[in-house]
């Protein structure tokens, strides 16, 4: 068995990746450094909820936007702005691990504008649906509910791939339901929040989009039917 020495150690991300991994680790970089006192001096420790308060998705807000029939840019910019700032390093660390293999798989086979629609349809979907459930009045931060868009994304590959096999279909989303599964436990055991309503929108808006950014599109489905 020979060894290819001029292969890269890692395998290599599909360029549009970067773009949007890229912008998160340097929030987390610059408010960490700025916690520890190696920049920003004194007023370096309140810079992540300056961020927070600077990016994160406020339903309150947006309510009372839309009661009001005014749209600032700069509040509007908020419905895509609050994946990039995260609660802690944990929370940053997770988005940017699921972020970089499920963009990998996904960006593998999409083009780079449908990530693209992907990625940010899936954040517009999650600040949808917590401005459209009254009762939520939490504000909405970091990169989950987009990531969930490419998780569903990826499903739907597998349910594309596994359509054509004559395989169970339902085996697709085994994924999504362990995750979503987990977090319930987790919210159960230590008292969770609303943010999976955010994640399953993202979820959601990243199947279906699929069908209409991905290559081939519901028309690459219909062939897969047809040859089952």
């Amino acid at each position: 068995m020979q060894t290819d020495h001029n292969a890269a150690p890692l395998n290599p991300l599909p360029p549009v990746i970067w773009p949007l991994a890229l912008p998160i680790i340097a929030m987390e970089l610059i408010v960490n450094l700025a916690a520890t006192g190696v920049i920003g001096g004194a007023t370096g420790i309140g810079w992540r909820a300056d961020a927070v308060q600077r990016f994160a998705f406020s339903p309150d807000l947006m309510r009372d936007l839309i009661a009001r029939g005014t749209y600032p840019a700069e509040h509007m910019l908020r419905l895509v702005s609050y994946p990039l700032i995260h609660l802690n390093f944990t929370h940053a660390l997770f988005v940017v691990v699921f972020l970089l293999a499920l963009g990998k798989m996904v960006g593998e086979v999409f083009r780079a504008w449908a990530v693209l629609v992907v990625f940010f349809g899936a954040a517009l979907a999650g600040a949808l649906a917590y401005t459209a459930l009254p009762f939520i009045h939490t504000p909405l931060i970091g990169g989950y509910a987009p990531v969930y868009g490419l998780i569903g994304a990826f499903t739907f590959l597998l349910w594309t791939n596994l359509t054509g096999t004559g395989s169970s279909q339902y085996r697709a989303f085994s994924l999504i339901g362990m995750l979503m599964g987990i977090q319930l436990l987790f919210g159960l055991l230590f008292g969770g929040g609303w943010d999976w309503v955010a994640e399953l929108s993202g979820f959601f808006s990243g199947f279906f989009l699929s069908f209409v950014v991905s290559p081939g599109g519901w028309a690459r489905v219909r062939q897969k039917i047809r040859e089952r």
